[in-house]
């Protein structure tokens, strides 16, 4: 087992330096990884959608069983056979700098969204027209009836905030610099200090749905702190003292060890975050070599191990696992087992050395760019290491901070001048839940997710799920594009792993799903 080793027990914690005790209006978080960006279209990173839905709202929100209602908005108006439809905002909403939100502001933040969400790329082929009819109504003018476009509206990741018409104006390929949303926190940029603190103030001029039921992003978004600190501690020492004195609330991700420990406390709560758990891949870049190959993708399969890589991140118990036997949350509707042998059938480690052999490789360099500070890349990272070695790559193992490999995976050069081979990172549950919202079910090059891979075929599918009349339609697709993923080695599934987390005990309401911040308060 490669699983990162903090600490060896109580004394260890207890010997951790101390800071501030929470004040019982202030929330305190030792939050999964630094916010290095705050730019939640740009950025596909979990840290910066969570600060996404701390200061912006969007126009309609998932309950926990991914259906979506109306948020930002009142209701809407359906013509035209599913053509023409008309969105109406609701009263009362104020951006952060006092400015009422108007539909141009929706509109303007639509445009930049479906330039670089997966789902928005698919619904701006579907627009013929997007307008503000006046302050509260804009309109959508279809060329065919688009039947998910709530869900579209409501998508988890790269969600579709709503931001001033001003920074919605921005390149969607450039970060924003100004963080006015019309959520229910404010952003304080005043007192950012990335890698140490980030500091979000409630916005007294927020008003939650007056309906509904708290779930997920859907309902009445309720705040009960004046204030949220995110404190970035990567010491876990330091942060397991700090949540066992009481100076901060909630740790968004413990490790394994520290868990157990905690465990044992009457005054901390360990539970899942997720219910559907969190999603480990391995992607490839197969822009360049050496994975650029087809035959030295496929040649990896039979010798990745999920147990490996998932018990480095939550430990040996098997019920906080799952395999992955495809490229779908497990659970969820579009899941099938489809090829599942290819990554959960008997493993054959000779077999995949033999593989690589057939395929040419002749000891290119490869680089595995991997963090040090947030958990379950880096112990996935650790296992990947470890196994490019014992296959016989000539590897370079880059370990960096979060932020850095954020930065440097962008890079699309040779390995020889900086750019990378592989990397291992997880993804929410939502966002392997079915084609539209999965960002490495994508065969469309350079403006596909970091990798690139080039598959057409993949391509052509995707359009034909979001065409598929029917839910049994969707499913027939859904098998397909996992046939042709996993044949095209787009990524590698490390399997479905529960996603932990730990808070004080006088915490109470917390919403699941995510490091979400409404409806929470101290009982």
């Amino acid at each position: 087992m490669f699983r990162r080793s903090f600490i060896a027990g109580t004394s260890a914690i207890l010997a951790a330096p101390h800071i501030a005790r929470a004040a019982s209006s202030v929330l305190r978080m030792v939050p999964q990884a630094n916010l290095t960006s705050i730019d939640p279209v740009w950025s596909t990173v979990n840290i910066t959608r969570n600060h996404g839905f701390m200061v912006y709202d969007t126009l309609y929100g998932l309950d926990e069983a991914l259906r979506p209602h109306p948020q930002m908005a009142a209701g809407h108006d359906i013509q035209d056979d599913g053509r023409t439809i008309i969105i109406t905002l609701r009263d009362g909403l104020v951006f952060h700098d006092g400015e009422t939100v108007r539909a141009a502001d929706a509109v303007a933040s639509l445009r930049r969204w479906m330039k670089r969400n997966a789902y928005g790329q698919v619904l701006e082929k579907k627009v013929d027209e997007l307008i503000a009819l006046d302050d509260q109504r804009l309109r959508f003018r279809l060329n065919a009836p688009f039947p998910l476009l709530f869900h579209a509206l409501a998508a988890i990741a790269s969600a579709a905030f709503v931001m001033p018409e001003r920074v919605a104006a921005t390149d969607p390929f450039k970060q924003i610099q100004d963080a006015t949303g019309s959520g229910p926190f404010r952003f304080k940029k005043d007192e950012f200090n990335s890698g140490s603190l980030i500091v979000y103030e409630r916005n007294p001029a927020y008003v939650p749905r007056p309906d509904g039921v708290v779930s997920l992003t859907a309902g009445p978004k309720r705040v009960f702190f004046d204030r949220v600190e995110w404190q970035i501690i990567t010491d876990a020492a330091t942060a397991a003292a700090a949540l066992q004195q009481g100076e901060i609330d909630w740790w968004e991700q413990p490790t394994p060890e520290l868990r157990a420990l905690f465990a044992k406390r009457r005054d901390i709560v360990v539970e899942s975050i997720d219910p559907r758990g969190m999603c480990g891949a391995l992607r490839l870049n197969a822009s360049q070599p050496p994975f650029n190959d087809k035959a030295l993708r496929q040649a990896l399969l039979p010798a990745i191990e999920q147990g490996d890589f998932m018990s480095a991140i939550v430990g040996n118990d098997p019920k906080d696992w799952r395999p992955m036997g495809g490229v779908f949350t497990p659970g969820t509707q579009m899941a099938n087992e489809i090829d599942a042998a290819k990554v959960t059938g008997p493993r054959d480690f000779d077999g995949a050395k033999a593989l690589m052999r057939k395929a040419g490789y002749t000891n290119q360099l490869m680089r595995l760019i991997a963090p040090t500070d947030i958990v379950a890349p880096a112990a996935m990272s650790q296992v990947a290491a470890d196994l490019f070695r014992r296959l016989g790559f000539n590897q370079d193992f880059a370990l960096s901070d979060w932020g850095t490999v954020i930065q440097r995976r962008a890079s699309r050069e040779p390995v020889d001048k900086g750019g990378w081979s592989a990397l291992c990172t997880s993804f929410s549950s939502f966002d392997f839940a079915d084609p539209a919202t999965h960002p490495l079910l994508r065969g469309n090059g350079g403006s596909g997710w970091f990798g690139w891979p080039v598959v057409p075929a993949l391509e052509s599918l995707r359009t034909g799920w979001f065409d598929a009349p029917d839910e049994a339609g969707r499913k027939a697709v859904a098998a397909e594009i996992q046939r042709v993923a996993l044949d095209e080695v787009v990524y590698i599934p490390l399997g479905n792993y529960t996603n932990f987390t730990a808070t004080r005990a006088d915490l109470k309401d917390r919403v699941n799903g995510f490091a979400l911040f409404w409806n929470l308060r101290r009982g």
